[in-house]
């Protein structure tokens, strides 16, 4: 008998500490909601552009939700207001809060949750980070501790300005640029360099190599060569060597740019893509060339 009464006064002591709780909670997402459907009504029957009626419908948001519904607040503080958006994403709100996402047995839903976070797919995210993946992140903390250090002040002079933060982002993207830029030039020859004489050159003789290089299979540095042969032709023998121009750059001093295409293109595939010259590609080039070449045979004959 002693037992079932304390049994029963442990029941009622239970429930009259979980009532006040639960009713607690329940005051509290009654107030939400009843804060959120009010601004919903000021916004839906306010005229576009109202500030006033903006500035309204944000503060009893504000007053019932606190700062919990950024985006709404941010239409609302736009100019003119964003009330279609405010409404629509209010709307939303009252939907999530009269229709909770809840399940009658929590207990069969927190079991398929596992069987799903068990497969394969999700293993990444139960695998400790590698040790590549814990450098790359020490290396970005060390990052932001030196911005942070020369935004928040260091060094005897105080804190640092932000134009000298700047400007030190702009010198390492400028060098950035001309290292680009440089790999980039007219003169790009690749292997084909360590084959030529040193020092500028006459067309015929990139012309020559051209030939040589071809007979030896090495269509890449041929077509190279007659690059640099009717670089040479077009804008002087010093062009390849030493000119901050690109190929297409410079042969757009032709007389009809596009019919260099043939020639250009490969040149361009083999160089900035890492392409092979076919057989059939390399020919075609050469009869491009070939154009520049018959000047040279008849200036010299």
């Amino acid at each position: 008998m002693t037992r079932r009464l304390f049994t029963w006064v442990l029941l009622a002591v239970a429930i009259a500490v979980s009532l006040p709780v639960s009713v607690a909670a329940d005051s509290t997402t009654t107030l939400y909601r009843q804060a959120v459907a009010d601004a919903l009504t000021i916004v839906e029957n306010t005229q576009p552009g109202d500030v006033a009626a903006a500035r309204h419908a944000a503060q009893v948001l504000i007053d019932g939700t606190g700062n919990t519904q950024p985006e709404v607040l941010s239409d609302l503080r736009e100019t003119p207001p964003d009330f279609r958006d405010a409404a629509s994403r209010l709307r939303a709100v009252l939907n999530a809060l009269d229709n909770p996402a809840t399940t009658s047995d929590p207990a069969l839903a927190q079991s398929r949750l596992q069987q799903v976070m068990s497969m394969q797919r999700y293993d990444a995210l139960h695998k400790q980070p590698s040790f590549l993946d814990r450098l790359g992140q020490w290396i970005q903390d060390r990052i932001n501790e030196f911005l942070k250090a020369m935004a928040g002040g260091i060094g005897p002079g105080g804190v640092v300005p932000a134009w000298v933060v700047y400007a030190i982002a702009l010198a390492v993207m400028s060098v950035v640029v001309v290292v680009v830029f440089r790999s980039a030039r007219g003169r790009l020859a690749g292997e084909f360099a360590g084959s030529e004489p040193a020092g500028p050159q006459a067309p015929a003789d990139y012309f020559a190599q051209a030939d040589r290089l071809s007979a030896s299979g090495d269509r890449v540095g041929a077509i190279r060569a007659l690059c640099a042969a009717v670089a040479a032709t077009l804008a002087g023998e010093r062009t390849w060597e030493g000119s901050p121009l690109t190929v297409r750059e410079i042969f757009r001093r032709a007389p009809d740019p596009a019919s260099l295409n043939p020639l250009l293109r490969p040149f361009e595939a083999a160089v900035y893509g890492g392409r092979d010259v076919d057989e059939k590609t390399y020919e075609q080039a050469a009869v491009v060339a070939a154009r520049f070449r018959m000047p040279l045979v008849e200036k010299a004959a």
